[in-house]
């Protein structure tokens, strides 16, 4: 009698252990969705436009160099001056504009998304920033009344599935390594890369390349596409986040993996899956294409 309680015991604890894990995916996707449908989320990129050296002009005039959305903003808002590595901005007398929630002064420098702290330039329902990608600097836009964010339908996703949730074999790069990560500019961005994780899956050996967005970051970021890419999921590839590893070990979960910006905006500048994090197998987890940024795309 007391080994049958022991097994149910273990069973009902290994049902209540997995619906747990999956309760814990599907609040990880909710809160992914969350912050992609939020003010200043991806659905909300409106355009991306490349500066030129000297001053470029903005606001909703069709001749303008940055075109703002009809009834966004003046015709005539203000100026983006570029002068080498600097971008200055000022606006036009009578134009409500702020930065980190007070007035911009005229020749107010806006520090870049490479500098960790945007500056973000606020003009009602909009924002701009500089980013800068290869040595080109570019303004951003984002807009709360952006029509891919009017017409967001929900993200898809595969069924949470715990065979997906793999334990890999963290091998470090002694000394760390840089790969050259591509993306859709056609730009090469050089990415810290402080190892690999080997894992299996369906008996296959597998591995994926890591790099480290930041310095200090604490996550590895992985990069990868599968056999459903382009099929299923979106063809660029997809995100993975793990934590650190520990004791050499560290946990691929595939069912958070995600699209990239790209799959929902054409204003986004997403890194591609270099050529040894192209996995030879289908994932069927994670989030599934969408919409006319989907599959083929």
């Amino acid at each position: 009698m007391k080994a049958i309680t022991l097994v149910v015991a273990a069973a009902l604890g290994s049902v209540a252990g997995e619906e747990a894990y999956r309760a814990g995916v599907l609040k990880w996707r909710a809160e992914r969705e969350a912050r992609l449908t939020a003010d200043g989320g991806w659905l909300t990129v409106a355009g991306l436009f490349w500066l030129k050296d000297g001053e470029n002009r903005f606001g909703t005039d069709p001749k303008a160099d940055i075109v703002l959305p009809p009834g966004s903003a003046a015709a005539q808002a203000g100026i983006f001056e570029l002068r080498g590595r600097q971008t200055t901005v000022r606006v036009l007398p009578g134009v409500a504009a702020t930065i980190g929630g007070k007035p911009v002064l005229a020749g107010t420098v806006m520090r870049p998304d490479t500098s960790g702290s945007p500056d973000v330039l606020e003009m009602g329902r909009l924002s701009l920033h500089v980013i800068e990608r290869g040595g080109r600097f570019a303004i951003r836009l984002k807009d709360r009344d952006a029509e891919a964010r009017k017409r967001f339908t929900g993200l898809h996703w595969y069924e949470v599935d715990p065979k997906y949730r793999v334990e890999a074999r963290w091998v470090p790069n002694e000394p760390p390594t840089t790969l050259q990560i591509p993306n859709i500019l056609g730009q090469i961005e050089p990415m810290p890369s402080p190892g690999r994780a080997e894992f299996t899956l369906d008996g296959q050996p597998l591995h994926l390349d890591g790099v480290l967005e930041e310095p200090d970051a604490k996550e590895i970021f992985f990069i990868f596409r599968d056999q459903t890419s382009g099929k299923e999921t979106y063809g660029a590839g997809r995100f993975l986040y793990a934590a650190l590893p520990q004791a050499g070990k560290l946990t691929l979960d595939f069912n958070e993996a995600y699209n990239p910006p790209c799959a929902f905006t054409a204003y986004a500048t997403c890194p591609l899956p270099p050529p040894q994090n192209r996995l030879p197998v289908p994932i069927p987890a994670g989030e599934k294409a969408y919409g006319h940024h989907g599959a083929g795309s």
